[in-house]
C-alpha cells in the first residue's frame, strides 16, 4: 500500500472512531445560563482530632519541608484550601492529646503544641488559605470539675476567644472559621455567647461553623431559633455519606462536609477521596470536604493508622511515604479555588449514565473552568465510614457540551489523569496533553478507577522531590536527657495519651531541663482519658527492653515507668502493659495493666522516698520475665509476665507534677 493510501486509511480509521464514540457517548450539558450554582469554598484536612501530625514537628528540616510542601504548596501535591486544626484541650482526641494554651484559669502560653507551627508554615507557602480551629477536649478548670463545657458559657467563650487572638497576637494568623466541640451536642446559649464575645474581642469576621456531629439536631435548631440562624455561619456535618437533609439545605447556610474520609491511604483511600469530594456536591449539596487526617505523622500502634492523606511516621529516619489521596486531592484544589462557583446539578455537575460522577467549577469572570470527573468502583473506593452501598460501573464515553457563557470560550482544552491500577502500576495526576473541543464539545472515554480533570488553566503541576531515606525501626539505644529544647516544648518522639508533657526548668541544677507533667486536673474528655497521665515512645512490638529514667515527684502519689503497653488512643484506660509504680510513701507494684488492677508482684523500699529528691528507675522485660531496680539496687528479679509486646512509657498516678530526666531504652 502507498503513502497516500496509508495516509487516507489512518484518517478514515481516526474518523470511524471518533463517529463511533459520540455514538455511544452520552450528553451532559455544561452551562451557566440558567444560573450558578453554591459558592465552592474549598477542600482541606485536619491536624490534630488527636495528635495526628504529633511525629512531624520531629523531622529533619529537609524532610519536613518537603512533606509541607506536599500538603500546602500550591499547584504542587494536595495544594489544600483549607487547614482545620484541634484546639487543645489537655485530653486524649484519638492518637493523643494535644496541650491547651490555658491548662489553668490563671495560665497562658501560646508557645505549646504544634498546631501554631503547622499553621504559620501552611500561610507561609499559601497567603490564601483558610484556617478552622475547632476543640475536642477542653481543660477541667472551664467546667469548674464538671464534664460540661457548657455549663458556664462564658468562661468557655473567653477560654476559646483567647486561642484565637493568641494566633493573632503571637503568629499573626487570622483564623476563619471556629467550630463548637467535636462531635458531641452543641448548646445554643453558648453559640450566642461564643458569638458575641468574638465580636466584642475585635473578631467579628471569623465564622462560626456548627456543630461538627450530624445534620439534623443544628438545621432543626437554626430553624426553629431566629437568633441562632443569625450566628451560625456554616452549617458542618461529620462522615455524611454524601447525602444531606432537605431540613439542612432549608437553612440556607452552606453545607459542608467537616470531617470526612478518615480511611487508609493506599489506593483504595485514593478512590474515597476523589468519590467524596465530588458527590458530597452532586448528592448532598456540600460546598467543602476537609479529611481526617492531615498526614498519619503518629505511631502505627495507634489507632487509625496511615489514615492521612500521606504518611511520615518515622522522624529518626526522615522516611515520608506520599499517597494516593495527595493526588486525587490534586485533581480538584489545583484547578479550583474557594469563590469559584460550582455549576448546577444538572447543568454541568451530576452523575454519569453508568455511575461515577463529574463536577464543573467556573470562576467569577466565567472565562476560566474545570470539570472533574471520576469513575470510582464499589470495590475501590469505600471510605472508612458509612458503610457504601452497593453499585456497579463500567467504562463509558462522555459528550461534555459547553454552553452559556463558555460556549465557543475555547478551542482545545488540557486534560490531566489518574488511573489507580489493583494489579499493577498506577498513573496519578499525569498531564495528558490537550484535546479539541468540536462544535463545543469534549469528548472523553472514561475508565472505571479513573479521575479526570478537564480545564483551560495552566499551571498545575505534579510536584517532586528526590526520595526520601529509607525506613529504619526506631533506633536503640536511645537516650535524652531534655536538656536541648525550648521550654513548654514537647520532647521528640514521645505520645502523650493521658495529660500532657512539658520540658520546664528542673528544681535543681544538676537535672536542667526535665520533662514535666502538666496537667493537674481530670480535662472535660473527648472519650475516655486514662487516670494515670502516661507518655509513649517507640514501637508497639518491642519486646525485650529495658527502660530507665530519674524521677522526681513534686506532690501527689507516685510515678509509673512501663513497658509493652499494648496501645493508645481512646482505650488507653485499658490498655495492658508491664507497669512498675513506684509511691512516696515506699511501696511499689507490678501490674499487667495501666490501671493497676491486674498487680502480679508487690513490695516495699527500705524507706519512703518523700517530695521533690531525684531517684532512679529500671524496668526490664526479657522473654517471660520481668526485673526491676530503684537506685540502681534490685528490687525484683525474674517476676513471670504475660504480656508479650508494646510500647516504652512513664507517667504519673494521678495528675499530679513530676518530672522526668534522663530517659533511656534500650535492648535487653
Amino acid at each position: 500500500m502507498g503513502a497516500i493510501h496509508r495516509s487516507r486509511a489512518i484518517t478514515w480509521l481516526i474518523v470511524a472512531i471518533f463517529s463511533h464514540l459520540r455514538a455511544n457517548g452520552h450528553d451532559y450539558p455544561i452551562d451557566d445560563s440558567v444560573g450558578l450554582g453554591p459558592v465552592f469554598d474549598g477542600i482541606g484536612a485536619i491536624s490534630g482530632g488527636g495528635a495526628t501530625s504529633r511525629l512531624l514537628v520531629s523531622y529533619p528540616q529537609s524532610q519536613r519541608e518537603q512533606v509541607l510542601d506536599y500538603l500546602f504548596k500550591p499547584n504542587f501535591g494536595a495544594s489544600l484550601h483549607t487547614f482545620k486544626v484541634e484546639i487543645g484541650g489537655d485530653g486524649q482526641s484519638t492518637d493523643g492529646t494535644e496541650p491547651s494554651h490555658m491548662h489553668s484559669e490563671d495560665d497562658e502560653n501560646y508557645q505549646r503544641g504544634y498546631e501554631w507551627y503547622l499553621m504559620v508554615q501552611a500561610k507561609k507557602r499559601n497567603p490564601n488559605i483558610k484556617l478552622y480551629g475547632l476543640p475536642w477536649a477542653f481543660p477541667g478548670w472551664v467546667g469548674k470539675g464538671t464534664q460540661d463545657p457548657y455549663k458556664y458559657p462564658l468562661i468557655t467563650a473567653k477560654y476559646i476567644t483567647k486561642w484565637l487572638m493568641g494566633a493573632r497576637k503571637y503568629y499573626n494568623l487570622t483564623i476563619d472559621y471556629v467550630g463548637i466541640w467535636n462531635e458531641r451536642p452543641f448548646n445554643s446559649n453558648y453559640i450566642k455567647e461564643l458569638r458575641k464575645t468574638l465580636n466584642e474581642n475585635g473578631l467579628e469576621k471569623t465564622k462560626i461553623v456548627a456543630a461538627d456531629n450530624h445534620w439534623n439536631d443544628i438545621a432543626s435548631a437554626i430553624q426553629n431559633d431566629p437568633e441562632l440562624a443569625a450566628v451560625v455561619d456554616i452549617i458542618g456535618a461529620h462522615y455524611p455519606g454524601t447525602m444531606s437533609p432537605k431540613e439542612a439545605s432549608a437553612t440556607g447556610k452552606p453545607l459542608w462536609a467537616s470531617e470526612d474520609y478518615s480511611t487508609t491511604d493506599n489506593k483504595i483511600g485514593g478512590g474515597c477521596f476523589a468519590r467524596i469530594i465530588n458527590q458530597n456536591y452532586v448528592n448532598g449539596n456540600m460546598s467543602s470536604t476537609i479529611a481526617w487526617n492531615l498526614v498519619a505523622s503518629y505511631y502505627n500502634g495507634l489507632p487509625y493508622p496511615n489514615d492521612g492523606l500521606m504518611t511520615a511516621n518515622e522522624p529518626w529516619s526522615g522516611h515520608y511515604e506520599v499517597a494516593s489521596p495527595i493526588w486525587l486531592a490534586a485533581h480538584t484544589t489545583q484547578f479550583a479555588f474557594p469563590g469559584w462557583f460550582y455549576l448546577k446539578r444538572g447543568f454541568g455537575s451530576g452523575h454519569l449514565e453508568k455511575n461515577g460522577s463529574f463536577v464543573t467549577f467556573i470562576d467569577p469572570t466565567k472565562k476560566k473552568f474545570a470539570i472533574v470527573i471520576e469513575a470510582m468502583s464499589h470495590e475501590h473506593s469505600q471510605c472508612i465510614r458509612p458503610p457504601l452501598p452497593q453499585y456497579s460501573i463500567t467504562n463509558q464515553v462522555a459528550l461534555f457540551r459547553l454552553q452559556g457563557s463558555l460556549k465557543n470560550l475555547v478551542d482545545k482544552v488540557t486534560l490531566w489523569r489518574t488511573c489507580l491500577k489493583f494489579n499493577g502500576p498506577s498513573s496519578l495526576f499525569e498531564r495528558i496533553g490537550t484535546i479539541p473541543v468540536v462544535n463545543n464539545v469534549i469528548e472523553l472515554k472514561i475508565d472505571v478507577d479513573c479521575t479526570y480533570t478537564i480545564t483551560n488553566t495552566a499551571g498545575q503541576r505534579k510536584g517532586h522531590y528526590p526520595n526520601p531515606p529509607a525506613g529504619q525501626e526506631f533506633p536503640l539505644p536511645y537516650h535524652d536527657d531534655f536538656d536541648n529544647y525550648q521550654i513548654a516544648s514537647e520532647a521528640k518522639y514521645f505520645a502523650d495519651q493521658t495529660g500532657v508533657f512539658e520540658i520546664h526548668n528542673s528544681n535543681t541544677p544538676k537535672h536542667g531541663r526535665v520533662m514535666r507533667q502538666m496537667v493537674f486536673n481530670s480535662p472535660i474528655s473527648w472519650c475516655t482519658d486514662a487516670a494515670q497521665p502516661i507518655s509513649l515512645i517507640g514501637n508497639s512490638d518491642w519486646k525485650d527492653i529495658t527502660v530507665q529514667t530519674d524521677f522526681l515527684i513534686e506532690k501527689g502519689e507516685g510515678v509509673l515507668i512501663a513497658a509493652r503497653i499494648g496501645f493508645g488512643g481512646c482505650n488507653i484506660a485499658f490498655t495492658p502493659g508491664v507497669v512498675l509504680r513506684i509511691t512516696i510513701h515506699g511501696y511499689f507494684t507490678l501490674s499487667e495493666d495501666l490501671g493497676g488492677f491486674l498487680t502480679i508482684h508487690s513490695g516495699k523500699l527500705l524507706t519512703p522516698i518523700g517530695l521533690n529528691t531525684w531517684h532512679t528507675a529500671t524496668l526490664t522485660v526479657k522473654g517471660g520475665m520481668a526485673a526491676a531496680t530503684f537506685d540502681h539496687k534490685p528490687l525484683f528479679n525474674n517476676i513471670f509476665v504475660g504480656y508479650s509486646e508494646g510500647f516504652a512509657a512513664i507517667g504519673a498516678q494521678s495528675f499530679i507534677p513530676v518530672q522526668f530526666d534522663n530517659f533511656s531504652v534500650r535492648r535487653s
